[in-house]
């Protein structure tokens, strides 16, 4: 039987990587965190993808930006992560090393790969928005390591999942 539960636990088993998307909003920082990201959309234009659930009270806030930063978040940044989509908006950025571009893009310090964005396209889809971003500008640390969201869990890939 198809149900909400049936579908979150059968999801649960593909490995996603976790970023932040946010930008800088007078002077205040707000971003939300995803695992329902993905990347190599398209090469040209470069772009990437997000669903969004209709429920966020972040992203109509993010939505309006000029540019968006998109981190992606590290296998030792859990505590981060859990930070950052926490319901507590004031304390979300609390002692966060983070960059902001000219065009309010937020991105954070430590993160094994960042990039800058605009809005390319939205879409409904069910409960979410599929939104497209257009990567503006891209950096990543060679040999970082990413966290991923496993089984409604954050996890890091195990030695033996990495390559030599």
């Amino acid at each position: 039987m198809l149900t909400d539960s049936t579908l979150r636990e059968a999801f649960s088993h593909f490995p996603q990587g976790v970023v932040l998307v946010a930008a800088e909003i007078d002077g205040v920082p707000h971003g939300l965190v995803a695992s329902t990201f993905t990347v190599g959309v398209s090469l040209d234009p470069p772009l990437v993808a997000l669903a969004v659930q209709h429920s966020s009270q972040t992203w109509p806030l993010l939505a309006e930006r000029p540019g968006l930063g998109v981190s992606l978040l590290g296998r030792d940044q859990s505590g981060v992560a859990r930070q950052l989509a926490s319901t507590n908006r004031e304390r979300r950025f609390a002692g966060v090393g983070v960059e902001v571009d000219g065009t309010g893009a937020l991105t954070l310090e430590d993160a094994p790969a960042t990039m800058t964005t605009q809005i390319y396209a939205t879409t409904a889809a069910g409960d979410h928005d599929m939104v497209l971003l257009e990567v503006l500008t891209i950096d990543s640390v060679p040999g970082a390591h990413a966290m991923v969201f496993h089984r409604s869990a954050f996890k890091e890939l195990s030695a033996k999942d990495l390559p030599a």
